[in-house]
């Protein structure tokens, strides 16, 4: 599709577009010879149809392996998980979004200050961002300006330990940065420390601390990787990437601190145990009855029935992701439908997602995007 093609259909939206059956979507990548990927790319998504447009460049940068949008819709920010500090689209940068279109222009780009930048989030209130760094087991905080650009790091945490595993865990791995429902704390999962820290943010500056109490554990050998949290703010669900498990947690407003509930495999009772599979991505369901996580190379959405009363799940479905190593996937903002990414077979795949068992079910609708690892809604409303 041309430009100009482009800007048209969206100019030409109805009136259902703007209750938020239309959605842009965006895709982030990792850019390589292998892949080809160029960088972040966007389709249109239509909710009542379940039309997924052919992805488009949205914008040229180094592997934006992770993506997130401001809640005024007006900037994107993503983080470049390049090999080396330093190179040509690595760090934390922003983007303005032009709408209808979808297309991105850089802004300003940061330091992430440690290496390995794979995560990056904003708080509900738009005025903090902060980054999880892989490979130096750290994480840093910035503050939003009023025009969507990045300050250089507020605050930034060096994390110090190890895990039980020699291999995975002979140092700190950060892995993601959440904030919670009342928007006091950002909970960061490190996979090599077998901790999900918690930290106390200050939107005003920027800044986050250390809060009391600093963490909560999973089992040694986990690996937490990444988290989705109830829609009641109750219970937060962390997926422990080396282990296969999710971990159930309460979440305690008042303190920020996270007691363990529950602890469940995300593979059907023939795999468990099995060598050579790791989790990805949890994502909780709006109505608060489902949540799901991603299994790569065992290359399934673990779909989970979760009592809105006691946090605890139940495991009902390893439904096919239809592609190679699933990374990140999303709901669209109707929790009608699921898209998910694949690393290796550089596709996303649309799935129907049953509004009363929660089950997936897959369109036959795939996409091409290089490397694909992240997948981002913004609704057109």
């Amino acid at each position: 599709m041309n430009p100009k093609h482009f800007a048209f259909v969206f100019a030409s939206l109805t009136a259902s577009a703007l209750a938020g059956e239309h959605c842009l979507v965006y895709f982030g990548t990792y850019t390589n010879a292998k892949t080809g990927s160029q960088g972040i790319y966007v389709s249109r998504f239509d909710s009542s149809t379940g039309s997924l447009s052919a992805p488009e460049v949205a914008a040229e940068t180094g592997s934006p392996s992770f993506l997130t949008i401001h809640p005024s819709k007006k900037w994107l920010y993503c983080v470049g998980e390049m090999a080396e500090a330093g190179a040509k689209g690595s760090g934390v940068t922003s983007f303005s979004i032009d709408l209808p279109s979808g297309k991105l222009t850089r802004m300003n780009q940061v330091s992430a200050v440690g290496q390995g930048p794979c995560h990056v989030n904003v708080d509900h209130t738009g005025k903090l961002a902060a980054i999880a760094n892989y490979g130096s087991g750290s994480c840093a905080s910035y503050a939003i300006k009023d025009d969507g650009t990045l300050s250089e790091a507020a605050s930034f945490f060096q994390h110090e330990g190890s895990g039980a595993d020699p291999r995975r865990q002979k140092g700190p791995h950060t892995h993601s940065v959440n904030f919670s429902p009342d928007n006091r704390f950002a909970f960061v999962c490190d996979l090599g420390l077998d901790k999900v820290l918690i930290y106390k943010i200050d939107p005003a500056t920027g800044k986050m601390e250390p809060n009391d109490p600093p963490f909560a554990k999973v089992a040694p050998g986990s690996g937490p990787r990444h988290l989705a949290i109830h829609p009641s703010g109750k219970f937060i669900f962390v997926n422990n990437e080396m282990a296969m498990t999710e971990t159930v947690f309460a979440y305690d407003a008042e303190k920020g601190a996270l007691t363990e509930i529950q602890t469940v495999s995300t593979l059907p009772p023939e795999d468990q145990g099995k060598p050579g599979f790791s989790t990805a991505e949890s994502v909780a369901h709006p109505n608060g009855k489902f949540v799901y996580v991603s299994n790569r190379t065992h290359d399934t959405i673990a779909v989970f029935k979760c009592d809105s009363e006691t946090g605890k799940l139940t495991l009902i479905q390893n439904a096919s992701s239809e592609g190679a190593v699933p990374r990140n996937f999303c709901l669209d903002p109707s929790g009608k439908w699921m898209i998910v990414a694949h690393q290796n077979s550089n596709t996303v795949a649309l799935f129907s997602v049953d509004q009363e068992t929660g089950k997936l079910s897959f369109t036959g609708k795939k996409q091409p995007v290089g490397g694909c690892v992240c997948v981002r809604f913004l609704p057109l409303d």
